[in-house]
């Protein structure tokens, strides 16, 4: 099943970017008549018919619409360091967004070795990967922003807060199927720090505006492996049937 992806959709037509209509016409040989599936980022798939395989600006005619296509029961907000080479960061994002992602924001802690991240190629990958692993919604990409800063935006928002530490506290840290117990739906966010772990500072400020501390197994994991993990974590937790 091959998608598409538009942000340009009118009543019941479906214009296709540059890029996905030379894909489209050039690589894949589509002409007038053909069926092809298209997301729009926001969670609808649409069923269309091309009427025009131009492979510069192809447009098509909306058949049928599905609404929360490829849709898990809950939206995840994940805030993760960037790591100092990208291309693993990168892998996260790509791989959390399979498994079911809404939000990144990349943060930047005291012990962040990275501490500015673009966020163009990021999103190239995120659609991508929401198209592979057949989901009509993109994850979004926030422009990043120090960690504290976040933590302090957050504090009052109406969601399951989840800080990944390595260390242990005054509170005992929970696995991620425990944090989750009883949860019915809605937000969850989940903090994960840089190579060096949080500050001190930084985990107290956390706890203190109600994240609460997660543990992600015996292992020591990398930045991006853990982010993985959490977000896996939370997919194997909540859509268990197929």
């Amino acid at each position: 099943m091959e998608i598409f992806f538009s942000n340009n959709i009118s009543g019941t037509l479906c214009y296709l970017t540059d890029e996905e209509s030379a894909h489209g016409v050039r690589v894949l040989g589509h002409r007038e008549g053909d069926e092809i599936f298209v997301i729009d980022g926001e969670g609808t798939l649409y069923t269309c018919r091309l009427t025009d395989a131009n492979p510069k600006s192809a447009q098509a005619q909306i058949v049928k619409e599905e609404p929360d296509w490829g849709a898990h029961p809950y939206y995840l907000q994940m805030a993760v360091c960037p790591t100092k080479n990208i291309d693993r960061y990168e892998w996260f994002a790509e791989k959390a967004t399979e498994v079911g992602l809404d939000e990144i924001v990349p943060v930047i802690g005291e012990h962040s070795e990275r501490k500015v991240f673009k966020t163009d190629r990021l999103k190239r990958i995120l659609l991508s990967a929401s198209k592979q692993s057949l989901k009509g919604a993109v994850p979004k990409v926030s422009e990043s922003e120090p960690l504290k800063d976040f933590i302090n935006r957050v504090a009052d928002e109406d969601a399951v807060k989840l800080i990944a530490i390595c260390f242990e506290g005054d509170s005992p840290r929970l696995s991620v199927a425990e944090a989750l117990k009883g949860f019915n739906g809605g937000k969850i966010i989940i903090l994960i720090g840089p190579e060096g772990d949080f500050s001190r500072e930084e985990a107290a400020l956390a706890l203190q505006k109600g994240f609460r501390p997660i543990h992600l197994g015996p292992s020591r994991l990398r930045t991006e492996t853990a982010a993985t993990v959490a977000a896996t974590a939370v997919y194997l937790e909540l859509c268990t049937s197929a």
